[in-house]
Order: structure tokens, then C-alpha cells, then sequence
């Protein structure tokens, strides 16, 4: 069947006033930065690196990473957008004041800070879909298509390149002004729009998020190894990750934003309450605590999880995130916090668990934590 969207035609020039007419627009749907890039002009070292990136296995469980290699380097294929002439960027803020976070229920605060509300999917998705259909409305035969991170599209290259920020060594996009605690999104159309200035790094020597990294995951500045953040093997691919890293990670059950919260550039006022809603953490997590994230089938677990990110790391793969921590809390909390008793209780329930990976996690944690309870053996000196 014909798809309207993806169905060629000659690429429209816009009116003078239409790029000004796109910021407004992008504003008044939340928008907190905007930017537009050439969608006909390729990446090529950004698309080098990337590349390379996959060939050297970094992308690990990510086998979607692997796919669509050449479509990533342009939008005006067919992957894409046939005919693209402009690639509208936006960033959309989560950051919170600390007092408000102080808030957070206890489950949340060890959580990353934009998994902590709504799924972003859904209502960035619905905000890219109105801006999309806006852009229609500019030019005879003009097209659009909304993007989010689920496409096969180098975001953080294309943000760089329309100059709404820059990118960090940490790897994330960095608005001035604004800091990194933002979300992408893009809008792909055929009207031709004056392209901004692309933004080279400010970073200068500063090194405080690769010297902030818990589990060590930059090789270098500018370049990471997944398979060693705490993102990765907290979201990705729980249970993969050896007892080195699990202990490096400490609390953090679902993602990291240690390089994000010593950034200088993230001093900077957060947005209002009202505008970053959607992130506030979801009314469930002021009653739960980490045992009840080892529900005991997938329906509990659907529900617990329903419009939340933390579905993204799977029935057992939360449950094992939780079975990390508790460990974490058994080897390292004195005997009187109470979250020693959570963790009992969580490595208790993950014994019962269906999945066998489950209980083996269990079995292990209760034996670590058991073993570092005993002192250790002291011998006199010899005579």
C-alpha cells in the first residue's frame, strides 16, 4: 500500500518566515531547544566513528545497533525520507531542581532521572507528531516524518551539526544554557530551511564525567564502552556484567547520571515544574521498595510497570537488577539500616523466582553476602 510519507516528490522551498514560524511552533509544544541541519548532506566521520564502534562488538546486546549501518548515515534515502531536504532537532529538558529530587521516593532516587516518570517515548512521540503535521501545512506537497531514538538515525551528530548544542566527553549532547538533561527528537521534511551553525565542543580540559564514571566505561574522552556503563547492564542486558562492575555500580538499579551531574554545564536552573511533569516520579513508586520489583509473574510485572522505562529491562532482567543491589546493600550497609531488610526480603523472593537465572543470582548474593559477614581469620605471629 502507498505511504504517503514515504512517497517521493520535488522537495518545497519554504517562505521566508517558515523557519521562524518552526521555532515557534516547537516551542509552544515544549520544545526547550531547536535547530535545523541540511538532511541531503551525509555524515561522514560522525558515521565513521559509529561504524567502527559496531565493527570493534562495543555495542554488545544491542544487535539493533548492528542493523541498518548505511541508513544511518543520511535522511534522504529511503530509510528515511526520500527527497529530505531539512532535519528539524529539538531537545525536550528533565532536569529537576535538587530540592525536588530530595522528594523522590527512595525507589526512584536510584533510578536514573528520566526513567523515573513517564515512558519519554509516548509523549515526545505525540509532541513530534503535531510539530510533523505543522510542517505540512507550509508548502504545497511538503512532507515530514517525526523520528525518535527507536530509528535508525545518529541523533547526537545531527544535533551537533544544527547547532542546538554540543557534544560532550561523555558522549551526550550538551545545550549551552540548558545542560545535558535533555531528550532528542527530530522531524524530517522535504521543505528546504536555512541550516544553523553546527557547535564544536567546549568541553577545553575539564574531565570531570569521564573521572566520575563509576565502572570506568570511557576508553577515552568522546568514546565509551557500553558493555561497562551502567546503562548498558542495568537496562540492556541485566545479569551481564561481572562482580567487579556489579559492586562499582553500588544503588544504581536502573541507569546512571553520574557524568551528567558533575558537568559545570549542568548548573544551570531547571525548568519549571509544570513543564517537566512528565518525569516527576509515577505515584506507584512512593509505596514500592526494592522487593517488589521481583513480581512474581510478568503480569505483575506489566503492571507495575505500565507507561514506565523500567520495562525496557524485561520481567527477569528487573529482577535481577534488584538481586544486584540487594547484594550491594548486604555486603556493604551496616546491620542496623533498613535496607539490609529489603534486601533480604528481595533475595528471598528471587529464590522463588521462575526464571533460573533469577535464582542463581539469588544463590550467589545470599553466599557473597553471607561470606562477608565473617571476619576475617586472625593468626599469631610467628614465634
Amino acid at each position: 500500500m502507498d505511504n504517503p510519507v514515504l512517497r517521493p516528490t520535488v522537495a518545497t522551498q519554504a517562505p521566508v518566515d517558515a523557519s521562524a514560524r518552526v521555532v515557534a511552533e516547537a516551542r509552544r509544544l515544549g520544545f526547550d531547544a531547536v535547530g535545523f541541519a541540511r538532511a541531503d548532506e551525509p555524515l561522514e566521520a560522525d558515521h565513521e566513528r559509529y561504524a567502527r564502534f559496531v565493527a570493534d562488538g562495543k555495542h554488545g546486546r544491542m544487535a539493533w545497533l548492528a542493523e541498518d549501518v548505511e541508513a544511518r548515515r543520511r535522511l534522504d534515502g529511503d530509510a528515511i525520507l526520500p527527497g529530505a531536504r531539512t532535519v528539524v532537532c529539538l531537545a525536550r529538558r528533565y532536569a529537576r531542581s535538587a530540592e525536588e529530587e530530595a522528594k523522590d521516593p527512595a525507589i526512584a532516587q536510584i533510578v536514573a532521572r528520566y526513567a523515573r516518570g513517564q515512558d519519554y517515548h509516548n509523549h515526545l512521540r505525540k509532541k513530534l507528531r503535531k510539530l510533523a503535521a505543522f510542517v505540512r501545512t507550509l508548502g504545497p506537497d511538503v512532507r515530514a516524518r517525526p523520528l525518535v531514538d527507536v530509528e535508525p538515525i545518529l541523533e547526537r551528530a545531527w544535533a551537533a551539526r544544527a547547532g542546538i548544542g554540543f557534544i560532550g566527553k561523555n558522549g551526550l549532547v550538551i545545550v549551552p544554557g540548558q545542560g545535558s538533561y535533555a531528550l532528542l527528537g527530530e522531524v524530517v521534511t522535504t521543505l528546504a530551511l536555512a541550516p544553523g551553525t553546527p557547535m564544536t565542543e567546549r568541553c577545553g580540559s575539564c574531565t570531570r564525567c569521564l573521572d566520575a564514571c563509576p565502572t570506568g566505561a570511557f576508553d577515552a574522552p568522546f568514546v565509551l564502552d557500553p558493555r561497562r556503563c551502567v546503562a548498558y547492564f542495568s537496562i540492556e542486558a541485566p545479569g551481564d556484567v561481572d562482580e567487579d562492575l556489579a559492586r562499582r555500580a553500588g544503588s544504581r538499579l536502573f541507569g546512571c547520571d553520574d557524568c551528567q551531574s558533575v558537568c559545570p554545564f549542568n548548573r544551570t536552573s531547571p525548568p519549571s515544574l509544570l513543564s517537566t511533569r512528565q518525569f516527576h516520579p509515577l505515584d506507584r513508586w512512593r509505596d514500592a521498595a526494592l522487593p517488589d520489583l521481583v513480581c512474581v509473574d510478568e503480569a505483575s510485572f506489566a503492571t507495575l510497570t505500565e507507561g514506565s522505562p523500567l520495562r525496557r529491562a524485561g520481567w527477569s532482567g528487573l529482577a535481577l537488577d534488584a538481586v544486584r543491589v540487594a547484594r550491594f546493600w548486604l555486603e556493604t550497609l551496616e546491620p542496623g539500616d533498613a535496607r539490609r531488610r529489603d534486601a533480604e526480603v528481595t533475595l528471598a523472593r528471587a529464590a522463588r523466582f521462575e526464571v533460573e537465572a533469577v535464582r542463581a543470582a539469588a544463590a550467589a548474593a545470599s553466599t557473597a553476602a553471607a561470606a562477608a559477614l565473617v571476619p576475617p581469620v586472625t593468626r599469631a605471629p610467628p614465634p
